[in-house]
């Protein structure tokens, strides 16, 4: 009887730790943005960059992101950078990533250097990760950015609120 109750502990011990990237001794992930959308009147015409976290489990991690949106019938694009400090939740089966970073908003056109300064970022985000195979997972985040970059010269006081929605896609990597 209590040889029995050994091997079913052992069995499920093997099961939860192979199936949870928790224990493992690092983690680094990389991600792309698959869609941005602005909370005021501005339209997207497509997003590109990097999102890259690196950690230990049971401990906050680091990440930086780098999204640039083009403005859709323009020539302008809003470049974003933030640095971020996250936590992965050790949760068997699935990995729940929340985490909040902050840095700076640019806008990016031949002359808006000349009335936009670079202005302040704020983000909270969340990431939800399905294990592929053993070490691996993929993951669905979306990050939700305040921003709001200030006017200059002729334009100060034209502050523009460049806030919005950012989904992303990527993998992580346990080992």
């Amino acid at each position: 009887m209590i040889r029995k109750i050994m091997i079913s502990c052992i069995a499920a011990t093997s099961l939860i730790l192979f199936s949870t990237q928790a224990f493992a001794l690092i983690n680094f992930s990389v991600g792309v943005p698959l869609s941005h959308s602005f909370s005021k009147d501005l339209e997207s015409d497509g997003v590109s960059g990097t999102f890259i976290q690196i950690g230990i489990p049971i401990l906050p991690g680091i990440g930086m992101d780098n999204i640039e949106t083009k403005i859709k019938d323009s020539d302008t694009k809003i470049a974003t950078t933030i640095y971020n400090l996250y936590y992965l939740l050790p949760i068997p089966v699935i990995n729940l990533t929340l985490g909040a970073g902050v840095g700076s908003t640019e806008i990016k056109c031949d002359t808006c250097s000349k009335y936009y300064d670079k202005g302040g970022a704020v983000q909270g985000y969340a990431s939800l990760g399905f294990p592929i195979i053993p070490l691996f997972d993929l993951h669905l985040s979306y990050r939700s950015i305040t921003t709001k970059v200030k006017g200059k010269g002729s334009n100060e006081g034209n502050d523009v609120d460049l806030s919005g929605n950012v989904m992303g896609i990527g993998i992580m990597f346990n080992f």
